[in-house]
């Protein structure tokens, strides 16, 4: 995707979503260089003008720094509702595990989307650049190794 594509405008919204969403930064998003393509896979697979509604439903309480508000609105109004939370359940999903889960069928019945919408990875990449691995403080199994004679270390455990 070029940076004059049509969804281009729901970039800000769909990275503050995102953020919301995952609990990782604007800059940690945009690091995994995923954006675009994971924006372009939810337009393709459920319709813009959903990915429109929900952002829309989102900035319109995502405002100010209360936290909590913030957490509440997001599980009240988007996670909760019919149309948006299974969106955003995907979204979840796509940000983390680098694959897109097709939409439940009564969601497509009652909503629309893409016939064509089936699990798929978006990208060479999404899977390297899921979340799921600095979530767990590991590397992708088969990618982006430690470095020369890590095997011979112990594993990295984190603690919260």
């Amino acid at each position: 995707m070029t940076p004059d594509t049509p969804h281009n405008d729901l970039r800000p919204g769909f990275l503050a979503l995102s953020t919301a969403l995952t609990g990782f930064s604007e800059h940690e998003l945009l690091g995994t260089g995923q954006t675009m393509i994971y924006l372009q896979t939810v337009c393709d697979m459920a319709r813009s003008d959903c990915i429109a509604d929900m952002l829309d439903a989102f900035c319109a309480c995502a405002i100010g720094d209360d936290k909590a508000a913030l957490d509440r609105h997001l599980r009240l109004c988007i996670l909760s509702h019919p149309r948006h939370g299974p969106l955003a359940r995907n979204l979840v999903k796509l940000w983390y595990t680098g694959t897109w889960h097709c939409l439940p069928r009564d969601w497509h019945e009652s909503y629309g989307g893409n016939p064509a919408d089936h699990d798929h990875i978006p990208s060479p990449t999404s899977y390297t650049e899921g979340l799921l691995w600095p979530a767990i403080g590991a590397n992708p199994p088969g990618a982006k190794p430690f470095g020369y004679g890590m095997w011979a270390n112990p594993p990295r455990v984190f603690r919260a």
